[in-house]
């Protein structure tokens, strides 16, 4: 027994983390000390009288231990259905606040420790800061809904914005979009690929600036098809004609600029490329393909439909505030996503796109997606 309490010791002593990383156990700490868990409308603002009582938090950092966290004036651990203590909550309320203020002290967004919070995760058995998953949670609770009584054991994925802005969609080649590219320019294809942009002494990719060379030659691009059929089948689950409307909007960002997925949507019911009779439709699409991203859509995993995060959202405020986007509230957690994600630019190299290429005597560019919270 000596000899696991020494390893684990030692590992808890080795733990770094980034912010983000840092506020899953800042999450941990803040829910027990509080006992339950509020919601939070599409502007990130806590509402008062929406909250969720926390039954139990779970934990499994290794298969076959399952550690279980009872809240209330004393929190009591169980270790495989065994009680091993209890602490007190002001002790959670305490280190919460504690851990808070490291990681907002902190002014760069490396890996650093936190000796004290190290600790006192030792004390209550907690030795990784992520336990780890199969699926997008990151946190599993049992609440209770205290209009039904019903209390389900559900995973909520964790978003913190007290470190760098996350992703929501990961850029890779499996996320690119392909363009016929139509024109009767005999040198498009040379003169586009040479147009670069230099950043730090390099050249990069100048993608939008190939794009202005296009259309600058009275040329068009008409979205062909994806680059991967596992994430286009994915979309056809959303919708049949979710991978036209997200192409459409990749032009917005690479050709016009527009960077902001709310923006995008406003310019799709403005220019209605579906040629909709109802342009509310793109709104609801749109944050239906951004919330099945958040709650467990890959892009290159097939996909059935069904969320893994099946709680939801949990949001980490820059105030500290523990906020939930519950299955509950789903139209905020839909609304929050589509205000606060943007488009953003990938590594050309890395995911093989920008550059016009010619298949069977027609020419084609690859566009790639990654949406970021900003």
């Amino acid at each position: 027994p000596s000899i696991v309490i020494v390893r684990f010791i030692s590992e808890v002593n080795m733990l770094k983390g980034n912010k983000g990383e840092w506020s899953e156990i800042y999450v941990l700490l803040r829910l027990l000390a509080d006992g339950k868990i509020y919601a939070a409308d599409s502007e990130l603002n806590k509402l008062e009288d929406i909250f969720f009582p926390i039954i139990k938090i779970i934990r499994e950092e290794v298969t076959g231990e399952v550690k279980e966290y009872f809240p209330g004036r004393s929190i009591s651990i169980y270790f495989n259905g065994e009680k091993i203590k209890e602490l007190p909550f002001e002790c959670f309320d305490s280190e919460a606040q504690a851990l808070l203020s490291v990681i907002k002290d902190r002014s760069t967004t490396g890996a650093f420790s936190a000796e004290r919070t190290e600790t006192f995760m030792n004390k209550i058995l907690c030795y990784r800061l992520s336990a780890p998953a199969m699926d997008k949670s990151d946190i599993t609770m049992e609440l209770m809904d205290i209009h039904t009584g019903y209390r389900p054991k559900v995973g909520f994925s964790i978003k913190s914005e007290l470190g760098s802005l996350p992703t929501l969609l990961n850029a890779g080649k499996t996320t690119n979009f392909i363009y016929k590219v139509k024109h009767n320019y005999p040198n498009m294809l040379r003169e586009a690929n040479t147009i670069y942009r230099v950043s730090g002494g390099r050249n990069h990719t100048d993608v939008r600036g190939r794009i202005a060379k296009i259309i600058e030659e009275n040329g068009t691009l008409e979205y062909y098809d994806m680059n991967n059929q596992i994430f286009k089948d994915n979309l056809v689950l959303i919708d049949t004609s979710m991978d036209k409307i997200v192409a459409a909007t990749l032009l917005y960002f690479y050709k016009d600029g527009i960077s902001d997925c709310e923006a995008m949507v406003n310019r799709l019911e403005q220019d209605n490329p579906m040629s909709y009779g109802n342009v509310n439709a793109y709104r609801y699409k749109f944050k239906k393909f951004l919330t099945a991203v958040a709650l467990g859509m890959k892009p290159a995993t097939v996909w059935n439909g069904l969320d893994e995060a099946t709680g939801g959202y949990i949001i980490v405020t820059r105030s500290g505030d523990v906020l939930a986007y519950h299955i509950y509230n789903r139209n905020y957690f839909e609304e929050y996503l589509l205000k606060n994600t943007k488009y953003e630019t990938a590594s050309t190299s890395r995911h093989a796109f920008g550059d016009v290429y010619t298949d069977s005597g027609e020419d084609f560019i690859q566009l790639n997606l990654q949406v970021r919270f900003k």
